[in-house]
């Protein structure tokens, strides 16, 4: 890949990445900071890769960052705990994108990302295999209950609409 290809590739698809690593840890500054380490690691293999791979290669490439990040900083355990305790409060709102970012927070780790890769980003299930290393059939099964999830969570009368006190 050349520079100007290189260049292209922070123009196309640094938005979506941002947005995908954002939705995962809902935290800004370390959505910035994996987004900027994800395009440091291409930079140091820029050569190695070709420009018809570098969405595939950078969405892979973020997610690996994003699980080490996760990792590194102790949150999956945090995380888990805010899942359950979000399915079991009462919204104090009803709007539609904050409900659908609660649903999606309930999810697991590996269901929030294939579902955000499959239908924020528009991947086909393959590339959603080659992102997160699972074979495609994983992938359907994994999405197949993310969606059964979000579906569950979401027929919940109490989620969705203001519940008073």
């Amino acid at each position: 890949m050349t520079r100007k290809e290189y260049n292209r590739c922070v123009d196309l698809y640094a938005d979506g990445l941002y947005r995908f690593i954002l939705k995962n840890i809902r935290d800004e500054e370390q959505a910035k900071d994996v987004v900027q380490e994800t395009y440091a690691r291409v930079w140091q293999r820029v050569d190695e890769i070709p420009f018809e791979k570098a969405r595939s290669y950078l969405f892979t490439t973020a997610y690996h960052t994003m699980i080490d990040e996760i990792r590194k900083n102790g949150k999956s355990d945090r995380l888990e705990q805010q899942h359950s305790h979000l399915q079991v409060s009462y919204n104090s709102y009803s709007d539609l994108k904050e409900v659908l970012d609660e649903a999606l927070q309930t999810l697991s780790e590996i269901q929030r990302s294939v579902i955000l890769l499959r239908d924020y980003e528009g991947y086909s299930y393959q590339e959603i295999g080659e992102i997160t290393q699972l074979s495609e059939a994983q992938v359907k099964v994994y999405i197949f209950r993310a969606r059964m999830n979000l579906k569950k969570y979401l027929q919940k009368i109490e989620n969705v609409l203001e519940v008073p006190a």
